[in-house]
This record gives structure tokens, C-alpha cells and sequence, in this order.
């Protein structure tokens, strides 16, 4: 039986969440605050793009995510409070891609103005499973796609807050450099690496944008987070595909058992390379406690394992 995915059967909680939260929205409309300093509120849906946001904005906007380090997006619902802090801000700014179908859902309720930053991007479609066709939401995972999400930002923060736009501006130009620069690397790092062996194996078909950059074939053991994980038969053709090519190593994300994963390395003698961060940044103390870090983690992890680096 084919599973919808988790961010796609949110409905109900969804509208539980909106009655709950009607009394706190009616409490908001007559005016939509700034935070306590004056500065305009950006809510966004998740860790990493709020951390792409906060560097565009500077210190001008007060820059929220609703999610926590370490939450998984695709299971996340919605809570009153949340329903509650969309009434409140200034803006609201979404990844798109159908990642985030419950916050369309009560985002309707709120007359703040929404900003998808997946706008500029072409998006790559999930080939197979339930979700065959349907466009794979992790665009962020590619320092290329990041510099249009930036622009993106740049755009709606000038109109949200005019006087501090060549400051937005300036500070999308430094960041665009630093994520060329970490596309670089990558690409550099793998140059070496036998074209039979360009394959990047992932629990969640999350690498997608990012194999792209690298020049990498992208393998999964499923496609998007989901209930039916790491089954038997995901965990057969994974194996498949790992023996077929000679691929060097393996890798799990950090929101997700990697049980199954450590299954197809003993099965094949593929290592395992890692954790690799997706979904979510880490707290302060982490690996990827922002964007830039987790992008550089990843991408440092992926080229070490597949090189030999780390055997």
C-alpha cells in the first residue's frame, strides 16, 4: 500500500491548531506588532532558511523560525502558538516545493505577506514511489539555489524595510560569494573520483540539488520521510545500486534512524560515511549550528568519504 507522505497529510491537525488558536488570532487583529525592539518580525517555517535570512537581514529584522534545531520537517505540526506568531509578523518567508502544505493552510488566516523562496528554482522531481512527479523540496541543499533564495530575501526585505536595503544587498553579495565557494570546493574535492563512483547514497532523496551541483548521481533508500522507512525492499535495491557501481561509501541524515543504512554498508563494504544535515540545523554547539557550516559540513563529509579520506 503506497504511503502519503508525512507533510502531506496534515489536514486535520492542522484545523484542530486553527480552532484552537481563533481566539489568539482575533486578539491580533487589530494591529500587527513589531518585536519588542522595533524591528520588523520575519517568521519563517524551519532552522535553515531562518539562518539564511538572519544573515541577509543583519541586525535590521528580528528573523524567527518557528521549528527548533533538531526538528523534522516533514512531521511538524503546527501548534496555536504558531498559528498565533503568523498572525503577529511582518512577513513570512517559506521554502515552497510542497514542503510546507500546513502552513498554506493557516497562513490564510494571517494578512501578513508570504514570500516563497523556491521561486526562481527548477525544481527536480522525485522519481519514484508515491511522490513520482511531484517536485523534491530540498532545494536548499545546493549553494546554488541558496544564492536565489537569497535574492529572493534581498527583494522582499527592501520592501518590507526600504531605508536598509543597500545593506541587504550588500550582505547577500558577501554570502553569495562564500556559498560559490563552497560549491567549488566540492566540485574540486570530487574531480578525482571515477565516474562509475560518482553516486551519492542517502537514507532520504533529500541530495538531489546537491548531487546536481556536484556532478553526482543521486541513490536513496527512499524519497521523501515518510512512515515506510529502510523496508526490505528499499534496503535490496539500495544494496543493488551501492554493488553495481563500486560505490566507496554510504551516508544517513541526522533526523532519521540510519539503522537501514548501516545495513547496506555490512551488506556491501561500502563505509559508512557519515551524518549528514538536512532538515534542520544543529544547536549552537553542533556541527551545523547555521546554513553555511551545515552546507560545509556536509559537503566536506561527502567528498572525504567518497575520496577514501576517511577509510
Amino acid at each position: 500500500m503506497r504511503t502519503v507522505p508525512a507533510f502531506l497529510r496534515r489536514p486535520i491537525a492542522v484545523l484542530s491548531a486553527l480552532l484552537l488558536a481563533l481566539p489568539l488570532m482575533s486578539a491580533c487583529a487589530a494591529g500587527r506588532p513589531t518585536s519588542a525592539d522595533g524591528r520588523p518580525v520575519v517568521l519563517t517555517t524551519f532552522t535553515v532558511i531562518a539562518d539564511i535570512a538572519r544573515v541577509v537581514a543583519g541586525d535590521h529584522l528580528d528573523v524567527r523560525s518557528i521549528t527548533k534545531p533538531g526538528a523534522e520537517i516533514h512531521d511538524y505540526e503546527p501548534t496555536p502558538d504558531d498559528i498565533k506568531a503568523a498572525a503577529d509578523a511582518d512577513l513570512i518567508v517559506a521554502n515552497g516545493l510542497g514542503l510546507e502544505r500546513w502552513f498554506e493552510q493557516f497562513t490564510a488566516h494571517s494578512d501578513a505577506p508570504t514570500v516563497t523562496l523556491s521561486e526562481g528554482v527548477t525544481p527536480i522531481l522525485i522519481a519514484s514511489d508515491a511522490y513520482a512527479g511531484q517536485p523534491n523540496p530540498h532545494a536548499w541543499m545546493s549553494p546554488t539555489n541558496v544564492q536565489s533564495y537569497v535574492d529572493v530575501l534581498v527583494t522582499a526585505f527592501s520592501d518590507l524595510d526600504p531605508d536598509h536595503a543597500a545593506d541587504f544587498e550588500a550582505n547577500a553579495t558577501a554570502y553569495k560569494a562564500e556559498l560559490e565557494t563552497v560549491k567549488t570546493e566540492l566540485t574540486t574535492s570530487l574531480s578525482a573520483l571515477p565516474e562509475s563512483q560518482r553516486v551519492l547514497v542517502t537514507c532520504e532523496g533529500a541530495f538531489s540539488y546537491l548531487a546536481q551541483d556536484a556532478g553526482l548521481t543521486e541513490g536513496y533508500l527512499w524519497p521523501v520521510n515518510a512512515e515506510n522507512e529502510g523496508t526490505p525492499q528499499q534496503v535490496a535495491n539500495t544494496v543493488d545500486l551501492v554493488r553495481s557501481n563500486n560505490v566507496p561509501a554510504v551516508f544517513c541524515e541526522s533526523t532519521v534512524n540510519n539503522k537501514a543504512m548501516q545495513q547496506v554498508a555490512a551488506e556491501t563494504g561500502a563505509v559508512y560515511g557519515g551524518t549528514l544535515y538536512v532538515d534542520s540545523l544543529t544547536a549552537a554547539d553542533g556541527e551545523a549550528p547555521t546554513y553555511l557550516e551545515l552546507i560545509r559540513y556536509d559537503t566536506t563529509t561527502i567528498a572525504a568519504a567518497l575520496t577514501g579520506e576517511t577509510q
